[in-house]
């Protein structure tokens, strides 16, 4: 073996020059960053090998790294590489959509769960009412024939109130009818108070005196036995023609030598009441067995009648002027 092996330790012989790596054995190499020969050297000191969680790093010289997934898009064609960023960018806007999708996706659901849950409680509820659970049959019966009448006079009301309704909101139709209404009521408050004349079907009953004078409770007897029997309007008068309106306040005494006194004026037989109501009623009220008729007739005196198609009152009362009645408001 020779010196120069000996010197190597390995049994193999040395050769003459320094290896560089890119080229025969003895020249340079001609990569401009290409480290120096004597840093090859096994006995000199290595670079620490990039670990395992820098992928893409690789160790150059003096302590730098290199991007190879920057040298690896850089040796990719143009085309590529737009291709690879357009993508990117594609699945980055996709994320946030479909996270919104599956939130809201997710609330729907909440939703109609929730009221499939009321609905459910609702139906439970109300099919399992307790107290027409217990309740008999007829009972029903009963409660719906009750409930029907109810809402039949309610229907009843509710349409008369909306004719009322419409013909208040017609305007001058309105207004007349109203007018109408008030007239009419006016007219019927005159005719019982005896301010106001009044005409139509009646009767006169006259009362002549026997062997004893007509006394004033036959004639107030004749007076409540025609308003029992529907008279509306009634008058008085004397053999002197002198008359004295009737209405709820009148007052009859007896005077002198037969006469009779109403409403402080004195009257002489015999006396004759027109009265205006249905004639065939106020007649039979008169006859009933134990009546004004009997009583005159028992008394000696007699009772005669007259229909009148048309029967005139035409006495008229002054008007009363109430002192404490007020009407309430």
């Amino acid at each position: 073996m020779s010196d120069e092996q000996t010197e190597t330790g390995t049994g193999w012989p040395q050769p003459a020059g320094p290896v560089r790596p890119g080229g025969p054995a003895g020249e340079p190499d001609p990569r401009p960053d290409a480290p120096d020969p004597d840093e090859l050297s096994p006995l000199a000191p290595q670079e620490p090998v990039p670990a395992d969680d820098e992928p893409g790093v690789a160790p150059v010289a003096d302590g730098a790294t290199v991007d190879l997934s920057a040298v690896s898009r850089s040796a990719e064609p143009d085309g590529s590489e737009a291709r690879r960023v357009e993508e990117s960018r594609v699945e980055e806007s996709a994320q946030p959509g479909r996270s919104r999708l599956s939130t809201a996706g997710v609330m729907i659901a909440a939703l109609l769960a929730l009221l499939g849950f009321t609905l459910v409680v609702q139906l439970k509820t109300t099919s399992t009412d307790p107290t027409l659970g217990a309740t008999r049959q007829e009972d029903l019966v009963r409660i719906l024939s009750d409930l029907d009448a109810r809402e039949s006079r309610l229907q009843q009301d509710i349409r008369a109130l909306e004719d009322s309704q419409r013909q208040l909101r017609s305007g001058e139709q309105g207004r007349q009818a109203a007018l109408d209404e008030a007239t009419r009521r006016a007219d019927e408050v005159g005719i019982l108070a005896g301010t106001l004349p009044a005409v139509g079907p009646g009767l006169t009953v006259q009362f002549s005196a026997g062997g004893k004078p007509i006394s004033a409770n036959r004639v107030l007897d004749a007076v409540q036995e025609l308003r029992g029997a529907g008279a509306e309007a009634m008058q008085i008068a004397g053999g002197d023609r002198a008359t004295v309106r009737i209405i709820a306040s009148t007052f009859f005494l007896d005077g002198e030598n037969g006469s009779l006194v109403v409403e402080g004026r004195r009257l002489v037989g015999p006396f004759t009441i027109t009265v205006i109501g249905d004639p065939a009623t106020m007649r039979t009220a008169l006859n009933i067995p134990g009546g004004v008729v009997a009583s005159v007739r028992g008394d000696g005196g007699n009772v005669t009648f007259g229909e009148r198609e048309v029967a005139e009152v035409s006495a008229l009362h002054v008007p009363i002027k109430l002192e404490h009645a007020r009407p309430v408001s």
